[in-house]
């Protein structure tokens, strides 16, 4: 039989390839890129095998997102609805109160959750919006709760004081590619997120840090934010990879949305060139469907935002979730950090 081109695509597609190293001197663009244009079972494959080789215990980390402070945020991120200059619907609001972020963080840590991050709609929070914070931050850490808080932009002074109240983790996301950046947002630059990360790190709290795709981006700029987050040196502890969530009133409320396999590509890259880290399914989860979430997991996804709200936008039920993992054979995390032994087990 004479060989097509159809066959010789499969002869490719199943001949065998070893995980992919670090290229000497970092990564380059046209690496990553090289690696999202793989036939894609072979990509899952390759990076299932680093997931395992790093991460052999098959936990998925449940963590919780909760909007301390909500809307009124200056900034005109296109993708977000908490933007003042949109009109989407969200009215800002003061910063919740001590007592009721207890609650909500007991709640969390009641469903499974191990970690809970609050978000603040700041572009830069103000020192006494600090204080105000490190109060939360205590009181959270005092149910035995990994923290993180997303609250804009940090100088060091600032990044210190959330150390000294127990901040575990900062989140703070590149959002895409450098050269991409200002078509998303204009009110900023690329260098005012490195700084904050680097302020983060000196202060010795670790970095929650990825991006989001779906935003109208070339693939090459999916490429490009990966180079950036692999590159930073070391790389993020935690990486989130967002799905737009297309809110009506943004400026990126009508973008074509992402193939749900160039997603998965996404996560199985992530996962290959920063094999430590934590890659989070966040936003837009609730738009990928249960199977594709599997295959998100199968790429190296061991982490995601659990609760039926991620700030001011919808998420998966808790107990859907869940049901999946055990579906899956997969279980929650159990944060080493948990003061209390009872917690629930979660799949």
């Amino acid at each position: 039989m004479p060989t097509t081109q159809a066959t010789h695509a499969v002869q490719l597609h199943t001949r065998p390839r070893p995980p992919q190293a670090l290229p000497e001197g970092g990564w380059t663009v046209q690496a990553v890129q090289d690696l999202l244009d793989r036939p894609l079972l072979d990509l899952v494959h390759e990076a299932q095998t680093v997931h395992r080789a790093h991460w052999p215990d098959a936990s998925i980390e449940l963590a919780t997102l909760l909007s301390v402070k909500t809307g009124g945020c200056p900034e005109n991120c296109g993708y977000c609805p908490q933007a003042a200059e949109f009109d989407t619907g969200v009215k800002a609001q003061k910063m919740l109160e001590v007592d009721e972020v207890l609650r909500n963080a007991q709640a969390a840590r009641d469903a499974g959750a191990t970690r809970f991050c609050m978000g603040a709609a700041w572009r830069a929070p103000k020192d006494r919006d600090i204080e105000k914070m490190a109060e939360l931050i205590a009181a959270v850490k005092g149910l035995g709760l990994e923290t993180c808080a997303t609250l804009g932009m940090l100088e060091a002074h600032q990044a210190r004081a959330l150390k000294e109240a127990g901040l575990d983790y900062y989140n703070h996301n590149l959002d895409t590619a450098p050269e991409y950046y200002q078509d998303v947002v204009s009110t900023r630059q690329y260098q005012d997120r490195l700084e904050t990360l680097e302020n983060v790190r000196a202060a010795g709290v670790k970095v929650c840090c990825g991006g989001i795709v779906g935003m109208g981006e070339a693939p090459v700029h999916r490429a490009g934010l990966i180079a950036q987050l692999a590159n930073l040196g070391p790389y993020p502890d935690s990486v989130p990879i967002n799905s737009l969530v297309r809110v009506p009133g943004t400026p990126l409320a009508d973008s074509e949305p992402i193939d749900p396999f160039d997603f998965v590509r996404v996560i199985a890259v992530a996962r290959i060139t920063m094999p430590k880290a934590r890659v989070r399914l966040s936003a837009g989860r609730q738009q990928l469907g249960e199977a594709v979430q599997a295959l998100c997991f199968m790429a190296g996804a061991n982490s995601i935002f659990y609760g039926d709200k991620l700030l001011v936008t919808g998420n998966p039920d808790a107990q859907a979730d869940v049901q999946l993992l055990a579906r899956l054979g997969l279980r929650g995390y159990q944060a080493t950090t948990s003061v209390d032994d009872t917690l629930p087990a979660t799949a």
